[in-house]
């Protein structure tokens, strides 16, 4: 198996399009209260992507992601509801999970990896799960627009996972197997408090 291979094989196992709550929400089965829950606390993870770029020393990317954390901020109040600091468990060792992954560029690489992987896909169900089911503001929708294609985050990842020392390749698919744990369980958290 390969490096990037094992990276896939980690995430496959915690595949977030598979999450009861991104079901539920693909479906139009999520109540608005769990839809604002996860605008306020998952928020709080997203203003964290810039540091995970800045450890890679991709400025222009992680100017981009500093960006894109006002996108979510509109999605939030569409909503009606704003981005604030986690409550729910699962989300707050999420936070933790990601500053500690995003302090240095080894675990950076693969924490960006388990989230950007996944984002396209995940953003594309969002989107088209808002459109048919929910009646709220367009200004809901641009966050998810804009991520459901891959724009060049993974190119970038990719380049970066050639250059890493065969060493270091452990160290990164744990990264990746921690994070995409951490994202699983958030959105748990976030079911189990309003769907429950």
């Amino acid at each position: 198996m390969d490096f990037k291979q094992a990276l896939d094989s980690k995430i496959a196992d915690y595949n977030l399009l598979n999450h009861p709550f991104y079901e539920a929400w693909s479906a139009g089965e999520l109540p608005l209260e769990a839809l604002r829950s996860y605008a306020r606390e998952y928020g709080a993870f997203i203003s964290t992507i810039p540091k995970g770029w800045e450890a890679l020393e991709e400025t222009e990317t992680a100017q981009e992601e500093t960006e894109h954390i006002d996108l979510w901020a509109d999605f939030a109040a569409g909503l009606d509801t704003t981005v604030a600091e986690a409550q729910i468990p699962q989300v707050k060792t999420l936070m933790r999970t990601a500053h500690a992954l995003f302090s240095e560029r080894t675990t950076a690489l693969g924490a960006l990896y388990a989230f950007e992987a996944q984002q396209s896909e995940t953003s594309q169900s969002k989107l088209t799960g808002l459109q048919a089911f929910y009646q709220l503001p367009k200004s809901v929708e641009p966050y998810f627009e804009t991520h459901s294609h891959n724009e060049h985050e993974m190119e970038k990842l990719i380049e970066h996972i050639g250059t890493l020392p065969s060493d270091s390749h452990a160290t990164v698919v744990q990264a990746c197997e921690k994070m995409s744990v951490a994202l699983w369980d958030a959105l748990t958290g976030i079911h189990d408090a309003e769907c429950a």
